[in-house]
């Protein structure tokens, strides 16, 4: 137990995974009921969120049913109602457990960018939700036997189905060459039977003619002698002519004519013959024809049949050949439902699948991080682009885990822990109603799903109703981790958005940004911020009411000690009366220690610092006006913290580091920050203007001293701008009264100021002085200038009146002449000649040009002594573009999106403004105060980020690599022409040379090497005409941990060679960050009034890094 309250002993802190048997042992026992508190006796239900017999006792040294009470039985066990006999402290340290019906993924690792779950598994994240929000299915395990079998199986089947399918064919096929076969048969004895016919017609005809012949021979025979009557023939053939003599010849041609008709009659037959060949051939061949194209089609048929039997199983082909065990072959197949169903139902042997986070654990399980580790490896050495940056993603989580020892199955819970509940408390409001932490509503969901999950297991409810409620499940632990992460967060009553264990942690509300790195503290104060002209530089203003509480336990020590109390009780009760003495013994007491002033927000670490107090009257904290500019602060109602170092080491490092004397230049530029502004810049300004002579005097007056000067300056002899002539050292110079007033507040051995003083020249002032003499001087010499910047404005009585302000009298005449010119662009866009956008951007020019000369008008009339002329030029406030505004015009205004409007705003704010031209303005001014809340909040962020990168950058001692060896460095080159790149001599100043720097004509070497070049150096270098130095950078460092002093030189917040162990890291990041919030995002400045378009904003900063 004491090794537990030891909580700040410790060196450093891991955060990892926790297994379900790590969880099991923080846990003091199972939560089963969703029940927080019985509502009628009001105490904790027995095994629900807020259980004694887990937790530990409400109440200490008593159990929860009264059996045990007092200190005496501490450690004893109740055997009624099961609670340990102990304090009840323990309810803020004791975990529970819930044990999950079915496992679900931490939303941290499924959802978190980039998905740790998902590179692991190498598996697209979306797939991955599917899978464990029970959309799909993933294959688990595969059966490599099984699945070879499987295949051979497959393909058999695909050759059976298709030697079935084809044998049908084969029939159809034989069947058909049948028919053909029997077919040409008949035709064959067709034509045979016609062939009889023709040969037994012959026969006929050739026995008729025969016959016939017989009978006209008998005929003739009888009557041989005579002679014919006619011509005879016989079947068209002539055998003797008319009136011929019958005789045997005559009668033998009768022979003749029947062996002819015979014959021809052979020859009819023969042809008829040859027809019916003819016939019968075509018809064997229409038939052979009809026969081919059908058996054709049968054997494409028979081809189709065998392709479409693989196609049809082609898909399962493929998937069998694909599919890899998840783990083996370093792939998942995904699945959809109907998809599952098909495979399962085939190859249910092959393979296992499922859905949610069991099956993802079920993968992570079977991991082997060294096999991955190396299958990685070998990816890596031998691919490139894109897959390789993939295997280096997945590389690193992978050695991540190993190195960790910490399992990837841990990833998904199973055991849920619960936080001890006087970390998520519940409390009764007046009225009898409960407030609750979220936490114990989102504890109450996933039991409630997980207690309905076990029942419908132990019913055996359907598939798809369990799996709804293991998605619910997933669901509910989902939004406890991290509500809203995925889908819509989970709402409460007035629907606000539960808060989750992750919000509990994250944002600037968070557990890490609220409590652990900005505790709240005792010994600190906030009040309104007043200005303090007293003060000197390191003092600030502390009203008595709050010193005595803020020092209270140092005062009370100081009273005990000094015996005007007894005991610390009665010093307790003289400070709270507040009696006399008390004021007498904190004004002791404040000297002591200084105290810390902030104001937020702390952009750079001139945000906070120390003063010393003084103790004044009121309620309001005085600031010194000069550290205004550090804080940012101005006295219009801001306020600002006080706090009060305590320990010996703080209180040091306040006074040594932290005291606003000792912080007057910003660690950003080197710039000086305690340089005066507004008031003061004005009454120097005004006390060292030059006046003229009055009017009865021609010749200036002489004085030899300022005793003599300040006396006749008193009487009220000699006006304070009239020019005179003094004695500086053994020559008379000519100056003015408030010029010889203001050199008497200058350090011994400055030189006679003899300038008008305005903010530059006061800035430069400041930063010369401290860079030739040091703090102490400077310190002086700007609370000097403070008091007489104070007193000389008040003298100055400077003000503003309406009637300073004069309009310009040409403007009628540059507004009839702007009016002229954009008729003329109308006139030519109407007919054609130029664009609108070339009219438009006309417009701009010459309106922008009309501005410009009105402006330069009212600057020539405005004479110089004026309040606003000195205001102006003095750099104390405004500028000649504000007066512009004021007196001429207002000009181009610019619309929301950053487009200028081309009506411009002709009037000024002193003749005043139309409705529209009225209506204009407020685009821009609403804009800019839009701008200004937004880009706050995102210049933090960028700071915030840019520290979280550069923490660690700290300051090495001596330059980066061993003496005697070169050093490394980059070249500075002189670019005259660059007008954003400084001066050479500024960028050298300061830094430490890489290599020697020589004079260009001589050789002299003028620096020697890794030695720093002061401001007298630089000067010298540039003066000998040297155009590069080589020099030791940041940028070529070689130091393994942060950067060496010599790469990074003078500290631009102290001009001296930067200490070892600086944190310039964060100062960088500070320094780029604060004004940040300055920029602008494209707002046009002054009002929304149309000037330089600002495209390097915000933005543009976050883009480069």
């Amino acid at each position: 137990m004491r090794q537990m309250l030891e909580v700040n002993d410790f060196n450093a802190i891991r955060l990892g995974l926790a297994s379900s048997s790590q969880i099991l042992s923080w846990s003091y026992g199972e939560v089963t009921k969703p029940e927080t508190i019985n509502y009628r006796t009001l105490k904790p239900e027995m095994d629900g969120l807020f259980c004694q017999r887990i937790f530990g006792p409400v109440k200490d040294f008593e159990c929860a049913c009264g059996k045990y009470k007092r200190i005496r039985y501490k450690g004893i066990v109740c055997d009624r109602c099961g609670t340990e006999v102990t304090r009840s402290k323990v309810r803020r340290e004791r975990m529970a457990h819930i044990s999950l019906a079915a496992p679900v993924t931490h939303i941290w690792f499924a959802k978190g960018v980039p998905s740790r779950l998902g590179l692991l598994l190498d598996i697209a994240p979306r797939t991955l939700e599917r899978v464990l929000y029970f959309a799909q299915y993933v294959v688990t395990e595969v059966n490599e036997e099984a699945r070879q079998h499987a295949l051979e199986l497959l393909n058999q089947e695909i050759e059976e189905i298709s030697l079935s399918r084809e044998t049908e064919v084969t029939q159809r096929i034989e069947q058909e060459e049948h028919a053909l076969s029997e077919a040409i048969l008949a035709l064959e004895d067709d034509k045979a039977t016609k062939f009889l016919g023709l040969e037994k017609e012959l026969k006929d005809q050739v026995d008729t003619l025969v016959k016939e012949a017989q009978e006209v021979e008998e005929d003739l025979r009888e009557r041989v002698g005579s002679k014919l009557r006619g011509k005879l023939t016989f079947h068209g053939y002539e055998i003797g002519p008319r009136s011929a003599e019958i005789t045997d010849e005559l009668i033998s041609g009768i022979k003749e004519a029947l062996d002819s008709a015979t014959k021809d009659a052979e020859k009819l037959s023969e042809a008829k013959k040859a027809d019916i060949d003819l016939l019968t051939d075509a018809a064997i061949q229409q038939k052979r024809d009809q026969d081919f194209e059908k058996t054709e089609e049968l054997r494409l048929e028979q081809q189709a049949i065998r392709e479409s039997t693989v196609k049809e199983h082609e898909h399962l082909v493929k998937w069998l050949e694909k599919l890899r065990d998840p783990v083996q072959a370093d792939a998942l197949t995904v699945m959809a439902e109907i998809e599952y169903r098909e495979y399962e139902e085939r190859f249910g042997l092959v393979f296992r699948a499922g859905m949610g986070a069991e099956s993802i654990q079920s993968i992570l399980e079977r991991l082997d991080l060294d096999v991955l580790r190396e299958k990685l490896q070998e990816e890596l050495q031998s691919t490139s682009g894109q897959r390789r940056k993939k295997a280096t993603k997945r590389m690193r989580i992978v050695e991540s885990l190993r190195k960790s020892g910490n399992r990837p199955d841990w990833m998904i819970v199973s055991e849920l822990p619960v936080l001890p509940p006087d970390l998520r408390p519940m409390v009764q409001l007046e009225g009898g109603r409960f407030a609750t932490s979220d936490l114990n509503d989102l504890y109450r969901r996933v039991i409630n799903r997980n207690n309905r999950l076990k029942r419908l297991l132990n019913l055996g409810a359907p598939e798809i109703i369990i799996r709804n409620e293991k998605r619910m499940l997933q669901e509910s632990v989902d939004s406890l981790i991290d509500n809203g992460r995925r889908g819509r967060p989970v709402a409460g009553s007035g629907n606000h958005k539960l808060k989750s264990l992750s919000d509990l942690l994250k944002g600037k509300q968070g557990r890490f940004r609220q409590n652990l790195l900005g505790k709240r503290v005792d010994y600190s104060g906030r009040s309104v911020i007043i200005v303090g002209p007293q003060l000197r530089l390191n003092q600030c203003g502390l009203p008595k009411k709050m010193a005595l509480e803020l020092y209270k336990p140092f005062v009370m020590h100081a009273l005990v000690r000094g015996g005007v109390a007894h005991n610390i009780k009665g010093a307790k009760r003289i400070v709270e009366r507040a009696q006399p003495e008390v004021w007498d013994v904190l004004e002791a007491v404040i000297t002591e220690r200084p105290v810390l002033l902030n104001r937020a927000p702390t952009l750079h670490r001139l945000g906070i610092q120390a003063f010393e107090a003084v103790l004044v009257e009121g309620s309001a904290i005085q600031l010194h006006p000069l550290v205004c500019f550090a804080y940012n602060a101005d006295f219009d109602g801001d306020q600002m913290a006080v706090h009060v170092p305590l320990s010996y080491e703080a209180v040091a490092e306040a006074r040594q580091v932290m005291l606003s004397s000792e912080n007057l230049l910003s660690p950003s530029d080197g710039e000086p920050v305690v340089a005066p502004t507004l008031d003061m810049v004005l009454g120097c300004y005004y006390l060292t203007y030059p006046g003229s002579l009055p009017e009865d005097q021609e010749q200036p007056r002489v004085f030899a001293s300022s005793d003599r000067l300040q006396m006749a300056y008193q009487l009220g002899d000699i006006a304070l701008q009239e020019p005179i002539k003094f004695k500086v050292e053994d020559e008379f110079v000519d100056t003015t009264v408030g010029r010889v007033l203001f050199n008497q507040i200058l350090p011994e051995g400055v030189p006679f100021r003899n300038e008008l003083m305005d903010k530059s020249k006061l800035k430069e002032l400041v930063s010369n002085i401290h860079r030739d003499m040091g703090n102490g001087p400077t310190v002086e010499l700007v609370d000097q200038i403070k008091d007489i910047g104070f007193r000389y404005a008040t003298q100055s009585g400077m003000t503003i009146a309406v009637s300073d302000i004069s309009v310009p009298t040409t403007k009628p005449v540059l507004m009839a002449e702007a009016d002229s010119h954009i008729d003329e662009m109308e006139e030519q866009f109407q007919l054609g000649l130029i664009t609108a956008d070339e009219k438009y951007q006309s417009a701009i020019n010459i309106w922008t040009d009309t501005t410009n000369r009105m402006q330069t008008a009212l600057y020539d009339a405005l004479p110089p002594t004026s309040s606003l002329a000195m205001m102006s030029n003095s750099g104390a406030k405004g500028n000649i573009a504000q007066i512009r505004q004021m007196g001429a015009m207002r000009g181009l205004m610019s619309d929301p999106s950053g487009r200028i409007i081309d009506l411009p705003i002709r009037s000024s704010f002193r003749e005043g403004l139309s409705v529209l031209e009225y209506f204009i303005s407020t685009h821009g001014a609403r804009k800019g105060l839009a701008d200004t809340a937004l880009r706050t909040a995102d210049s933090g962020y960028l700071t915030r980020r840019m520290i979280d990168v550069a923490q660690d950058v700290v300051v090495q001692p001596g330059s980066c690599v061993d003496e005697g060896m070169p050093i490394p460095g980059i070249w500075l080159v002189d670019r005259p022409g660059e007008a954003l790149l400084a001066s050479l001599e500024e960028r050298i100043d300061g830094r430490f040379t890489a290599s020697p720097v020589a004079h260009p004509e001589t050789g002299e070497i003028l620096v020697d090497v890794d030695e720093e070049i002061t401001s007298e150096l630089a000067m010298e270098i540039v003066k000998a005409g040297v155009t590069k130095v080589h020099v030791q950078s940041a940028l070529t460092d070689t130091s393994p941990r942060g950067i060496a002093q010599h790469s990074y030189g003078r500290s631009l917040a102290t001009g001296q060679l930067v200490e070892p162990g600086t944190a310039i890291g964060i100062i960088a990041a500070q320094s780029i960050g604060e004004p940040g919030t300055q920029l602008t995002m494209r707002t046009f400045h002054t009002g929304g009034v149309a000037g330089l378009d600002i495209t390097s904003g915000l933005p543009r900063v976050e883009e480069i890094f």
